[in-house]
């Protein structure tokens, strides 16, 4: 795990350490010296530490005039006994949406694991985001970290649309992202009012 990096091709269009908004604004990496840990694994240091013991992010954009951002994640997302959304959402999520940020991408495809918990926090993150014509939606989870979020009813708040499972992101620029992402929930709000 320690080799699985968060995706580092957009750093010419957003820098998470130089965003004053960010809450990793100031952050120092250091490329060879590995401190954080998913259980007895360490990950490399460029992933963010955010109070879960187990999942870490990385902040890959964010555009405050879009109210647009992409968070990448790697590790176990354990809802069931740490709480992780909790901390996603108070320490994350919360700074964001206080600087205009109502659209989320949130990758995971380094989500190796998923145990559900109580579904409040999604609950307040969706009703937050509806309130301001936003969005939220994961895509690239493993087929087993998806069932377990359809399970945990998870669906009803965030966006787990089937074909974005397999969804080639790496070859657009975020600014592509977001107007596709944004074409797709518009058109996903149309079919949901017929």
């Amino acid at each position: 795990m320690h080799d699985i990096e968060p995706y580092y091709h957009w750093r010419n269009h957003y820098t998470t350490e130089d965003d004053e908004y960010s809450p990793f604004y100031g952050s120092n990496y250091d490329e060879f010296y590995f401190s954080n840990k998913v259980y007895n694994y360490y990950i490399h240091p460029q992933w963010d530490a955010f109070g879960s013991d187990t999942l870490y992010l990385k902040v890959l954009y964010a555009d405050y005039d879009t109210g647009f951002a992409i968070i990448e994640l790697i590790g176990e997302w354990n809802d069931c006994l740490h709480n992780d959304i909790m901390y996603l959402k108070r320490k994350v999520l919360d700074v964001l949406m206080y600087r205009g940020i109502f659209k989320f991408a949130v990758i995971g495809e380094s989500v190796f694991n998923f145990h559900g918990g109580d579904d409040d926090y999604y609950e307040e993150w969706n009703d937050e985001v509806r309130e301001e014509n936003g969005w939220i939606i994961f895509l690239n989870l493993h087929q087993h970290v998806y069932d377990e979020m359809v399970q945990s009813r998870i669906h009803h708040y965030v966006n787990l649309l089937p074909h974005l499972m397999n969804y080639e992101w790496r070859k657009q620029t975020p600014q592509n992202l977001f107007k596709t992402f944004e074409m797709l929930m518009n058109k996903h709000k149309f079919i949901e009012t017929e």
